[in-house]
């Protein structure tokens, strides 16, 4: 049984390392047809901006079935990854992110990138091009009614989420109910293997997988929809911005789990230090009597 549960988080953990590695492919891409329609600004190079988004929205989706298949071996690897880093897991939800923050980044960037714009413009610099993403300023043309649409629709997934964020709250409290509480409570020995305890959590389980699934469908439709919102160019933009944040992300929290991990050996070095010069010896002379 354990072997068999690490294998599937060995294969939900392969599934999670490829899409990564899609996603770092995907980045290079986006930046040369952005180039290349910021130079030319032909109807050819926004159909190709079309075309590679669609690619990108089908990436998504083939990942999300991946993930629905793996998920109904073991769906609670996905609620606290073991492949995430600390920081990624306490801002996780369902599995992944919130789909509400799509919204959020989109607003970061328009006005982020309308602030650069009138910057540029106060001090006559034409032609401005962004020198993060190879994108340019295309989230700061949103129109009246693109913002419209997109905060109509950033109020109607917040609900969504907050349907859902309800469903896993009552299987939480689920384990506190019977019969997973009252076998706990008459057991003679802590944690024994137990039949009904078992098919309860399978249940459990197989409820998170249900979620997990409904999560990443919500995931894929917003962000499918807020790029029928956007122009072909907006919406390339839009999706190079994610992808270099979710990865940085990934990085970023990798880094500091690292520098904290160093952090406690460099400490406890330290203590060891201090316990030996407290003691009244000098680091030598501790190892001078322990030969003796």
């Amino acid at each position: 049984m354990g072997s068999s549960s690490k294998n599937i988080e060995q294969a939900q953990e392969c599934c999670y390392l490829e899409w990564m590695s899609l996603q770092s492919q995907r980045i290079p891409e986006l930046k040369q047809l952005l180039a290349q329609r910021r130079s030319h600004g032909d109807e050819d190079n926004d159909n190709k901006l079309r075309e590679l988004t669609g690619k990108i929205i089908g990436d998504f989706k083939n990942y999300a079935a991946k993930r629905a298949d793996l998920a109904h071996r073991c769906s609670s690897n996905y609620y606290a990854p073991t492949w995430n880093s600390p920081l990624e897991n306490a801002l996780i939800w369902m599995g992944g992110c919130r789909p509400s923050s799509f919204f959020r980044l989109v607003y970061a960037l328009c006005g982020s990138q309308t602030e650069i714009r009138v910057t540029q413009f106060l001090r006559n610099i034409d032609g401005y091009e962004s020198s993060g993403g190879g994108g340019g300023a295309s989230l700061s043309d949103l129109s009246a009614e693109q913002l419209a649409k997109i905060n109509v629709l950033h109020v109607k997934i917040i609900d969504e989420e907050e349907k859902m964020t309800k469903k896993v709250s009552s299987l939480q409290e689920d384990a506190a109910d019977i019969p997973i509480a009252t076998v706990a409570y008459e057991m003679e020995n802590v944690g024994e293997p137990n039949v009904v305890v078992d098919q309860a959590l399978d249940k459990q389980e197989e409820a998170m997988a249900r979620l997990l699934v409904e999560a990443d469908n919500l995931r894929v439709d917003t962000l499918a929809k807020i790029l029928g919102i956007l122009s072909p160019v907006q919406g390339a933009d839009f999706l190079l911005a994610g992808k270099k944040l979710h990865l940085s992300m990934h990085e970023w929290g990798t880094m500091r789990d690292r520098r904290r991990r160093d952090c406690m050996v460099d400490t406890v070095v330290i203590f060891d230090a201090c316990t030996t010069v407290n003691s009244g010896l000098r680091p030598t002379e501790t190892t001078n009597n322990e030969r003796n």
